[in-house]
């Protein structure tokens, strides 16, 4: 394992944890909102959201502890979680303008 691997993995790991937090706290939040339409399937996508970036942890977490495999664990670490930051950033575009469409 080179030493780039281990950097990045070094860093996926922790923030793609607290990114499981997140995702979970908004799923908490999500409660709060009216059930009408945003709340049906935004906690539902967050959840999968969240999905992503346990398994972005998992395979971070793997490419520090195995010499073996390290480069194709912390690839797919690195693909997952930015598949993760992308799909919470569109969800939260989605939500941002649903909630102004209600408000207005």
């Amino acid at each position: 394992m080179t030493n780039k691997t281990k950097d990045i993995s070094q860093h996926i790991l922790p923030v793609s944890s607290t990114m499981v937090g997140v995702c979970m706290t908004v799923i908490t939040v999500m409660q709060l909102a009216p059930k009408d339409r945003v709340a049906s399937w935004a906690d539902n996508f967050i959840a999968i959201d969240g999905l992503f970036f346990l398994a972005s942890t998992i395979f971070s977490y793997w490419a520090l502890r195995s010499e073996n495999i390290a480069v194709k664990a912390e690839s797919f670490a690195d693909r997952l979680f930015l598949l993760g930051m992308i799909l919470m950033v569109i969800i939260s575009f989605l939500v941002a303008f649903e909630l102004l469409e209600l408000k207005g």
